[in-house]
């Protein structure tokens, strides 16, 4: 028998990786309820080892080789920088800060009640003692971070579906938009102040010092330089911030993040941005995915696994209702309006994702709290289109008002 090349496996893997998620996307006609980016993160955790591995145990092995895991990796690593850097850039708090107590009111309440009802379904796991908390991962940190997951809205996917919805440059789009960039920054806060190091706070005080200059000056040559080249140099120093921040002992997505916050949406092109946010997400992303779904985990049993993220779900969701609701009330919103705001600003996947390996990575959850919190992405962002289809019908005149 022929043996095949490193290149030749790695090849195989990629054509799972895009072939099968895009047949299922296609055959099945599941956009309504699960667009393309779900499919994939699906198939992630159905080419994983919990599910492929254990059906196919010796395929699993031949296709997902340590070299070959090693190299899809490397890919998801860049691919997801690139994501949250351009999801940095098209963070835009101006108008947050010009409607700043509306603004503030309702991301608040959005960010800390599922916040907190995440913390105590958190707290319930761990009190099962059944291997939620990693090895490094402090009580107060494993809380906080499974609260901080429930508590996640998924900007980019959020604005994919908003423009399915057709609403996305419609008032209430950009409302919603508002809400979501606000928490969006605390969400990265938090996710800094769970990973403080004592061990290294010198270093990441001299890394926030040194950023804050370099930020400066980056933002100032990219106002002397041409689009074209805006492009390159970002993407060095989306490099230079990722490398800078893990050697803090921060994140490299910490890092990713902010080398796109300090810099203007306005320096670049809005369709070119858009187009290559597409192109990410076509080309690169599903690499990502299929390495999430590599790292899932059901060693302490499916049903518990799923009965995990069943709770982590009713948390999440019922914690994003319930603090949209009281800002609608504060605000005094029309009715329906918090309903429908709060089903879109519960929508999870990617960001949650993203902030769910970073914990996996510093060891504070374990593979298992990994796989439910990923369960529980699925699930909040798959039931968004179904559940705000028929709300958006009754409620037509809350789309176009101005506030």
């Amino acid at each position: 028998m022929v043996q095949m090349t490193l290149t030749e496996v790695y090849l195989i893997a990629m054509i799972l990786i895009f072939a099968v998620p895009f047949l299922i996307w296609r055959l099945c006609r599941t956009e309504y309820y699960a667009p393309l980016v779900v499919v994939q993160i699906i198939c992630g955790i159905l080419l994983g080892p919990g599910i492929m591995g254990a059906i196919f145990p010796e395929y699993y092995s031949f296709v997902f080789r340590p070299e070959v895991i090693g190299a899809l990796n490397g890919v998801a690593w860049w691919a997801v920088m690139i994501f949250v850097w351009v999801a940095g850039i098209e963070l835009d708090l101006s108008e947050a800060w010009k409607k700043r107590k509306e603004t503030g009111v309702t991301a608040g309440l959005a960010l800390f009640v599922p916040l907190i009802s995440g913390g105590i379904a958190a707290i319930i796991l761990l009190q099962t003692g059944q291997g939620w908390a990693g090895p490094k991962g402090e009580y107060w940190q494993v809380v906080i971070g499974i609260g901080m997951a429930c508590a996640v809205t998924a900007l980019p996917i959020l604005i994919l579906l908003m423009e399915k919805l057709e609403i996305l440059r419609e008032p209430l789009g950009q409302r919603i938009l508002r809400y979501a960039s606000l928490d969006d920054v605390a969400i990265w806060g938090v996710l800094a102040l769970i990973l403080l190091d004592w061990e290294r706070i010198g270093r990441q005080g001299a890394f926030l010092v040194i950023f804050a200059v370099a930020a400066y000056l980056v933002r100032q040559l990219m106002l002397k330089i041409r689009e074209n080249d805006r492009w390159y140099v970002g993407l060095i120093w989306l490099a230079l911030c990722g490398f800078a921040a893990d050697w803090a002992g921060l994140h490299y997505m910490v890092g990713a993040f902010l080398s796109g916050a300090v810099l203007d949406a306005k320096l670049f092109d809005q369709k070119r941005m858009d187009d290559f946010r597409g192109t990410i997400l076509l080309a690169i992303m599903p690499v990502f995915f299929l390495s999430t779904g590599l790292r899932t985990n059901w060693d302490v049993g499916g049903t518990v696994v799923f009965g995990a993220a069943a709770l982590l779900l009713f948390a999440s969701v019922a914690g994003k209702l319930a603090g949209i609701h009281i800002a609608g009330r504060i605000l005094k919103w029309e009715k329906g309006e918090a309903s429908l705001i709060g089903w879109l600003l519960q929508t999870k996947a990617l960001i949650m994702i993203i902030f769910a390996n970073i914990l996996l990575d510093k060891g504070i959850i374990t593979n298992e709290t990994f796989t439910a919190l990923l369960l529980m992405a699925v699930g909040s962002t798959m039931l968004t289109i179904p559940l705000v289809t028929p709300k958006l019908r009754h409620l037509k005149s809350i789309v176009s008002r101005t506030d």
